[in-house]
C-alpha cells in the first residue's frame, strides 16, 4: 500500500539551468544535474518536460523526454540536456529518481515561467558557469 513506502528526504541534490556562453551573439543554455553529496547516486533517471498554466486558452507543452544517466559521482555533475530559451515563458519540470544503498529518492524540480531571467542568475562554482540553481 502507498502507505506503507517510505520516501525519504532529497538532500544534496541540485538541478541548474545555466548559460554555457555568454558572450556569444545568441548564448547556448543547457540543464544540468549537480550531485553535492560525499556519495555516489546510481541508476539516476531524469524525466524532463515543459508546460503552461491550465487556465490558458491554448495550454502548451514540450515533448516529454527520459533519460538513464547511470552513476553520478560525488562531488560531479552532469548535462541533461540543452535547453532554448524559447521555452523558459513555460513551467520547465524535472523528475529526478535515483538509488543510494539500494533506498530510492526522487523529487521534482519545476522551474516557473520567467524565472530563467537576468537578475535570477547567480555564480554556480560547481559548474564554472552563472545560471539559475534549484535545491
Amino acid at each position: 500500500m502507498r502507505k506503507d513506502i517510505v520516501f525519504p528526504v532529497v538532500e544534496g541534490i541540485r538541478v541548474a539551468i545555466a548559460c554555457q556562453d555568454e558572450t556569444a551573439e545568441t548564448p547556448a543554455w543547457a540543464v544540468y544535474l549537480l550531485n553535492t553529496n560525499a556519495f555516489d547516486i546510481d541508476n539516476v533517471l531524469v524525466v524532463s518536460k515543459g508546460y503552461s498554466e491550465k487556465q490558458q486558452p491554448q495550454q502548451q507543452r514540450t515533448s516529454i523526454l527520459r533519460q538513464y544517466l547511470g552513476t553520478i559521482a560525488a562531488g560531479e555533475h552532469i548535462q541533461i540536456e540543452l535547453i532554448d530559451p524559447s521555452v523558459f515563458h513555460l513551467f520547465n519540470e524535472y523528475w529526478v529518481s535515483y538509488y543510494v544503498d539500494g533506498q530510492i529518492y526522487d523529487k521534482k524540480f519545476i522551474f516557473v515561467p520567467e524565472s530563467i531571467i537576468g537578475e535570477n542568475l547567480v555564480y554556480i562554482p560547481q559548474l564554472k558557469l552563472k545560471g539559475v540553481l534549484h535545491y
